[in-house]
Formats: structure tokens, C-alpha cells, sequence
């Protein structure tokens, strides 16, 4: 029985799930076969995105629907959402919903991904390939809110470093925090004391300068989605960002009494 190479199949799967361009899709050629996602690759991708009850989960290119469903069977989601180009799979993905019990909180849409709004999301998850990755890279970080987890089954994005890897049965899994945006001057009140803070971002990681009494300072720091943590000499500043607002988090021996405004 002929095999198809492993290296092959995340973009035979793709190739079921995007339009080619310039050919009329009213109803979409599929001579590809459908690779699905292995279940214990799907339960660490969910585990990783520490999916909760609270969490709308999205999942593009769901195909057989074992994302979603899992989503809301397995880790209790509110509600899943599963987009895929193939009607066939659209069709196999609603009757398994319906054989698991959760047809009222997964529904299941076909379409083009890249024209589908996925900014509700909670946690977003996916099996693309780089290049589809790195195009829903800018929607992903200028759409979603801080805080939105994207979960990728075998693709990275490249120089956005992932917050957290992992390998299942030889599959790469990348994790991501969408991050706030921090990058610009803010003026910080730390007690009765006051100092600028030029912070420059690249992703997650923050680097910059802080004036203190007209003396400058590097400045280093991380975003875990809208939760910012950076150095000051010996001091740790914990804090929540909510646009141009950043308020103190009081934790171990981080600076209790401390805010800034973006100028």
C-alpha cells in the first residue's frame, strides 16, 4: 500500500483547506487526504492553552472537529468554534459533536479562514504551515486581545518566539500569549518618587530606559499577555497593562506602590 511521506501531509492538509486562487469554490475540489491531529497531541495543545470554562475556543482548518469538541467535552469551554473549507468535514464534524453530547456549544463553519473574525477567541488553535502561520501572524497580534492563547500543532512563527514548547510522539506543539503593547514613553509614580520610561518591544520581550532623577537606567523586562514584569537596578516590577495604563501587582518582593500612564 502506497504511503504518503510524513513531510508531505501538513501541506496536503492545507492544500484541503484554502482556495486556489483564481478558481470559482462554489464547491471546492478536495483530492487531497484529510490528516487529523493525533488525540494526544489534541489534549496537550488544550492542556498547554490551560483552556477553562470561561474560554471561547476557535480552531482553524477543524476538520473532523476533535479540536473543538475536546474543547468543550474535555476541558469544559463554554463554547468551540471550528472553521474548515471542507463540506465533508464540515458535515463529519457537526455529527461528532453530535455522538459527544456538545452540538449546542460547538458549532462548525465553512469557509476561508482569513475572512472568518476570530477576535472573540479566547484560545486559538491550529495545524497550517509556516507561510499560513506567518500570514495570520499580524492579525493574530493587532485583533486578538493580550492574554488570547494560540496553540500551533507542528508550525512555529518564526521570530515570535513561542512562550512555551513541547514535544508528543515525536509532534512539535508551540504555545503563544498574544502580548500587550507597551512599546512608547510612560511616566511612572512609584510612591512619592517619579521617573520616565522608554520602553522599546519586539513581541513578548521588552527592553528600554528609565530616568530616574535625570540619571538613565537599562530597563528589562517580559509580557506574559497583559501582565508586564521588567528590572529596575534591583528593584521588580510586577504590573497589569490596560492600554495606556499600567497598575501595580503586588507579588513576592516586587514593588507594591507603583503606576504609569503612556505620554
Amino acid at each position: 500500500m502506497y504511503r504518503i511521506p510524513r513531510f508531505c501531509l501538513p501541506a496536503l492538509l492545507v492544500a484541503s483547506l484554502f482556495p486556489v486562487q483564481g478558481v470559482a469554490q462554489t464547491a471546492p475540489k478536495l483530492d487531497v487526504p484529510y490528516v487529523p491531529t493525533p488525540e494526544p497531541v489534541v489534549a496537550r495543545m488544550l492542556e498547554m492553552a490551560n483552556v477553562q470554562p470561561e474560554d471561547h475556543v476557535v480552531d482553524l482548518g477543524s476538520g473532523d472537529g476533535r479540536i473543538a469538541i475536546a474543547s468543550v467535552k474535555d476541558r469544559g469551554a463554554k463554547s468551540a468554534l471550528g472553521v474548515d473549507l471542507n463540506p465533508e468535514r464540515i458535515e463529519e464534524a457537526e455529527a461528532n459533536a453530535q455522538k459527544a453530547g456538545v452540538a449546542d456549544k460547538v458549532t462548525f463553519e465553512q469557509g476561508d479562514l482569513f475572512k472568518k473574525d476570530i477576535s472573540d477567541a479566547n484560545v486559538l488553535t491550529m495545524y497550517l504551515l509556516p507561510r499560513v502561520n506567518m500570514q495570520l501572524r499580524p492579525v493574530i497580534l493587532e485583533e486578538m486581545e493580550p492574554g488570547t492563547r494560540i496553540v500551533s500543532h507542528a508550525f512555529s512563527m518564526e521570530d515570535w518566539e513561542a512562550d512555551q514548547t513541547d514535544v508528543v510522539d515525536g509532534r512539535y506543539i508551540y504555545l503563544w500569549i498574544v502580548p500587550a503593547k507597551v512599546q512608547g514613553q510612560w511616566q511612572v509614580k512609584n510612591g512619592e518618587q517619579a521617573f520616565t520610561l522608554d520602553l522599546a518591544q519586539t513581541f513578548q520581550n521588552v527592553r528600554g530606559e528609565a530616568t530616574v532623577n535625570g540619571r538613565p537606567s537599562t530597563v528589562e523586562g517580559k509580557l506574559d499577555g497583559e501582565r508586564l514584569h521588567f528590572t529596575l537596578g534591583e528593584q521588580q516590577f510586577i504590573g497589569i497593562v490596560d492600554g495606556d495604563e499600567i497598575k501595580a501587582v503586588s507579588e513576592g518582593g516586587a514593588v507594591a506602590d507603583w503606576s504609569a500612564t503612556r505620554s
